[in-house]
């Protein structure tokens, strides 16, 4: 396989990667990134702790900014460890860890202090009672059963090939401390309200709820403020702008809650759906009908895997979709770090949120056989009821599988709550460990009931949610109702996925796979243009509200991307996409 650098991990600062402020809604000013060089060892379980070499945190050791590409098994553990110097201080020290797949143990000068399970997602640890002035050790240990597990792994594969990946595990996100005083702001959840104009704050704390004082500013200008005794507040916004994609505008805050202080921001928006002109049901931003066009994001780098080589490499994706005229990207089958949801939120992407697949092996009668079979026949919907008689069916048979499904979307609604640019959830994507997806939905909804939930994508739709969804790659654009009186909005959720050979930015020359593949540059624009001329206008028209096109970037053997998996070409000229692009928008 090729070994494929970014222009951004070219450019790799292995003593500082990744060095920004990794939560920017929820920002203290005294803080330390712990990134850089690690020390790391890959051992058998049961075998003796040791070390090998040095790895650049946070990526993992697959990776090639790692500096190890070296694949960890179910039956190895992974060891890390650094020193990091402390100032003895009256405050409290929390070590945050944005995410490690899949479960680790934390120690601190020889002593454990803490663990976590779960690849996805952020975890802290109060070490103030581990920590001794001057200099201290922390270490790391990880274990990650990749496919052998029910866990959350998304397209992590140990036999990647196609539309399945490099798997890849450990520290993949920021690892940084952070002090605080004795009683601080553990979250926060914020909410806007734009019928009334108001904004509605929930503080929550380590342990009393305690007096906090919240200023709202746009620009320099202070345009709210309120003192809250119970850790509740409702504040109204004079004239309040709304954010959309064409302008995002973003009001920020500041908190003080005794002497813990903070900044963040929030914006102004509604995701709805109404009726048009027309009677059709349509996706609604700010009680207006609004057609999100978007993209099928993996978020996958030839050099990082999971992990971006810089904000920058996350910016530059953001922004060449939103030149090209797109406002949407639907984040597949992965959460990111919090700096790319606040990317989206300042440059005006609207987000769909995918939940991380997991369960058991993956029937292709679920996931390929009978979802050919109902789009080649394109007469009635048929789909397969996913309760407890089909767990087995669905490769959710395993009850701890299940309520791991369940803790860890919690987590994700809880993490993401504040993203002024999410729109969508999406619990399951094409039937891979589905089940019981209209109580999901009901959980979902009772969780957040500010955005909208794809409950089903692509197929075994169980005739609940906010949508009708698609997934139509080889056959003509026919949506089919679910049954009689179906009147949820329709949207085409995956299509295209039109592959273009790029000669020297392709992982594997070998294998070059896509829905429908080119290899000559202007014959691949042209059916592009075809298919949105010939096709998504028609289907706008006939009343799709949403469009998910596969898909941003290569993603090894895979070439659907308008983006070489290095990024260093773009398959397409942003003019022309924009000038497409455009033509819908006008509908």
């Amino acid at each position: 396989m090729e070994r494929l650098l970014t222009p951004f991990g070219e450019n790799l600062n292995k003593d500082k990667p990744l060095d920004e402020y990794p939560r920017p809604q929820f920002v203290r000013s005294s803080w330390e990134n712990l990134n850089g060089r690690w020390r790391y060892g890959i051992r058998k379980k049961g075998e003796e702790k040791g070390y090998d070499g040095e790895i650049v945190v946070p990526f993992s050791p697959e990776s090639i900014l790692s500096g190890v590409e070296r694949n960890l098994s179910p039956n190895d553990v992974l060891y890390y460890e650094r020193t990091f110097t402390y100032q003895k201080s009256e405050k409290k020290l929390l070590l945050h860890f944005g995410a490690v797949d899949y479960q680790c143990t934390v120690s601190i000068n020889g002593k454990e202090v803490g663990s976590h399970e779960g690849g996805y997602f952020p975890f802290t640890l109060d070490i103030t009672a581990f920590v001794t002035e001057g200099e201290n050790l922390l270490e790391v240990a990880v274990t990650d059963p990749t496919d052998r597990g029910t866990q959350a792994r998304g397209k992590q594969s140990s036999k990647r090939g196609g539309i399945w990946y490099t798997p890849q595990s450990g520290i993949w996100q920021t690892v940084w401390t952070e002090e605080v005083p004795e009683l601080y702001v553990t979250s926060y959840k914020v909410r806007p309200d734009i019928d009334k104009g108001e904004i509605h704050f929930s503080f929550f704390y380590n342990q009393e709820v305690l007096p906090t004082y919240v200023r709202i500013f746009d620009g320099d200008k202070e345009i709210a403020s309120e003192r809250t005794r119970s850790g509740k507040c409702r504040m109204k916004i004079p004239s309040a702008k709304l954010w959309s994609p064409e302008e995002p505008f973003l009001y920020t805050f500041t908190a003080e809650s005794g002497e813990d202080t903070f900044s963040g921001y929030f914006g102004m928006r509604k995701f709805g759906i109404g009726k048009d002109e027309k009677g059709i049901s349509r996706l609604f931003l700010n009680n207006e009908p609004y057609l999100q066009n978007g993209l099928l994001d993996q978020g996958y780098w030839s050099d990082g895997l999971y992990t971006a080589p810089s904000d920058e490499a996350m910016i530059f994706d953001i922004e060449t979709m939103k030149n090209m005229g797109f406002n949407m990207l639907r984040k597949h089958i992965k959460i990111e770090p919090l700096r790319w949801y606040y990317h989206c939120d300042r440059l005006g992407m609207i987000v769909w949120q995918d939940m991380v697949s997991g369960g058991g092996k993956y029937s292709p009668l679920v996931t390929a056989i009978l979802p050919a079979l109902n789009l080649g026949l394109c007469k009635k919907a048929v789909h397969l009821r996913d309760g407890a008689r089909q767990y087995k069916l669905f490769a959710r048979n395993d009850a701890k599988g299940r309520e791991e499904y369940m803790r860890d979307s919690k987590r994700m609604i809880d993490l993401l709550y504040n993203t002024v640019s999410l729109s969508v959830w999406v619990p399951f994507n094409e039937g891979w460990g589905q089940f019981d997806a209209a109580k999901v939905y009901e959980f979902y909804k009772k969780e957040d009931a500010t955005r909208l939930v794809d409950h089903a994508s692509g197929w075994h739709d169980q005739g609940v949610g906010d949508f009708n969804s698609f997934h139509i790659y080889f056959t003509p654009f026919k949506f089919p109702k679910n049954h009689k009186g179906d009147d949820r909005p329709i949207i085409l959720s995956e299509y295209g996925g039109y592959s273009l050979r790029v000669n020297g930015h392709m992982y594997n020359e070998e294998k070059f796979f896509g829905y429908k593949k080119f290899t000559d540059e202007k014959a691949y624009q042209d059916a592009v243009r075809a298919l949105w001329e010939d096709r998504v206008r028609k289907a706008v028209e006939e009343g799709v509200s949403a469009l998910v096109y596969t898909e941003v970037s290569d993603v090894e053997d895979e070439c659907n991307g308008l983006l070489t998996f290095d990024r260093r070409v773009i398959k397409i000229p942003i003019e022309i996409m924009k000038e497409i692009n455009g033509r819908v928008a006008l509908l």
